[in-house]
This record gives structure tokens, sequence and C-alpha cells, in this order.
């Protein structure tokens, strides 16, 4: 709603009859929204006009250019999308991309959550997290791919080894972060019932700084993702089939430019449906209990 306030001027004495003058009392005005104000204040109508707008300047960029092999349109490519999923080999793709992926992001935060539960509870644990972190945490994982190669062979291994690295440190710096946040008072309530050890880190620390935890569980899909279609378009070489991001590179050997297209926008779409996702756990989790506004 648009409010607007206004101050009334003061009402001369000569027209009350003398006397000091008095200052009318301050109004408020409510002018109601137009229907056009009313749906441009629905966040889900602007992006999609947004994104209407990036489709119609991708429909006429690709007209412009005219050449498929460069820059298939939006119309091209959705028909090819249309075509590997059902009548090609996407589907199966996309479903070989998110197995790895769970596995990996799944030991990563188990792997962070037990640093950092380690690292609140000593100083000697606080000191691994961050020697560890300053060592490890600025080391692209894809960088480490050919060592897990040899480590762990051709096959799922590998990829999981390099995803455990992309998501343990944002993760783990994040969940350590929160744990540090807990105030005292909540602390000594947690000691007060006699948890300890995990049942402590459980029950209090991880509630109250889930806020952190959940910025960090962020941060860890999305390095996970991108460095899974990395390793996916170096493996594929190698072992001759992956996931998506496989799909990509075999297409792109073939000339076929728009299911090279069409393998983007699935890794786009995933990325913006898990974005959608961890949007509808904050808001049913950490805004819902007061804990951010």
């Amino acid at each position: 709603m648009a409010d607007q306030s206004a101050v009334l001027p003061l009402i001369d004495p000569g027209e009350r009859g003398g006397g000091p003058p008095l200052e009318a009392p301050i109004g408020e005005i409510v002018r109601p929204l137009s229907a056009a104000e009313r749906l441009w204040n629905q966040s889900a109508l602007r992006k999609l006009a947004i994104l209407v707008l990036l489709v119609v300047l991708w429909q006429w960029y690709a007209g412009r250019v005219d050449n498929p092999l460069v820059f298939p349109s939006f119309s091209a490519t959705l028909l090819a999308l249309w075509d590997s999923l059902f009548h090609g080999e996407l589907a199966s793709r996309i479903l070989v991309s998110l197995r790895v992926l769970l596995s990996g992001y799944l030991i990563g935060i188990l792997l962070a959550t037990l640093l950092a539960a380690v690292a609140t509870g000593s100083r000697l644990g606080n000191d691994l997290l961050e020697v560890l972190t300053a060592m490890f945490n600025p080391l692209p994982a894809i960088a480490l791919l050919p060592l897990a190669l040899l480590w762990f062979g051709l096959g799922n291994g590998s990829i999981v080894f390099v995803l455990v690295h992309a998501v343990l440190w944002p993760v783990a710096l994040n969940t350590h972060s929160g744990f540090a946040s807990v105030s005292g008072t909540t602390r000594m309530v947690g000691r007060n019932y006699g948890l300890t050890g995990w049942r402590y880190v459980a029950r209090i620390l991880i509630p109250a700084a889930f806020p952190a935890i959940l910025t960090g569980l962020k941060n860890g899909w999305a390095f996970a993702w991108r460095t899974l279609i990395a390793a996916e378009l170096v493996f594929g070489v190698s072992s001759g089939s992956g996931g998506i991001g496989w799909f990509i590179y075999e297409n792109k050997n073939q000339l076929e430019i728009a299911r090279v297209f069409a393998g983007l926008l699935t890794v786009i779409s995933i990325g913006v449906a898990m974005d959608s996702l961890f949007r509808l756990v904050e808001r049913r989790t950490v805004r819902r209990w007061g804990m951010k506004s």
C-alpha cells in the first residue's frame, strides 16, 4: 500500500474567534493501489517478466546471427530439449548427475558438521579448522580431479571426491561461524538440561545456528553443482560415460549445438529449482522462527 502523510496548515485565530493558532491534526491519506501496481508488487510476476525479456532477447539475437551452429534460437533449443528428454538420453544423464551429486553432498555435509563440532569444542579443533580451511578452501575442487583419477580410478569415486572437497569447506566455515554466534544463555540452557557431546550439538547448537548453516548448505550446493558439471566434462572424455556434463561435451563434438544449449538450459533449470527449494526451507524455518526478517 502506498502511504502519503500530510500536515494540514495552521488554523488562523480569526477564523475561530481569536486565541493562539492551533495546529491541525496530522492526517494519513491512503490511496488504493491500482491493478498494475498490485501486480508489480508480486515478486513472482516481476521475475517472470525478466525471464520473458531474456527469452525475447535470446530469440531476437539468434535471428540476427542466423547461424544455428553458433547460436541456436530459443525455440530450437526447446525442441532439442524436448527431444533429448523424451526420445534421447538426457533424462538418464540427469539421474546420473543427481545421484553422484547427492553422494558427494551428503558426505561433505557430514564431514563439515564433524569438523565444525570439533572446532567448537576445543582450541586445538578450532586451530585445525582454521589451518585446513586456509590451505584447502582457496584450492579449486576441479584441480584435484587428476589426482582423484589416479587414486580412485575411472569411476564415480573420483567425482565424489572432488564434490566432497567442494562442499566441505564452505559448509564447515558457515557451521562453525553459526556455532560461535550462539549466545551464552542458550549454551547454559543446554548445559542445565545435562546435554553434552552430540546431544548438545544436535539439540542446542544446530537449531540456534541454523541460519548460518543454511547459508553454508546453499553455498556448498552451488559449489558442488558447478564442480560436478566441470568434472563430468573431463571425466566423460576419460571414461565415455557421465551425466549432464558429458551430454554437453558429446553433443558439442557432434556439432549438435541446439542440444548443447539444451544441456546448459537443464543445468540452469536445476540450479534455479534448488535455489527455490532453499528459499522455501528458509521461509518455513528461519523466517517463521523469527531468526531473520
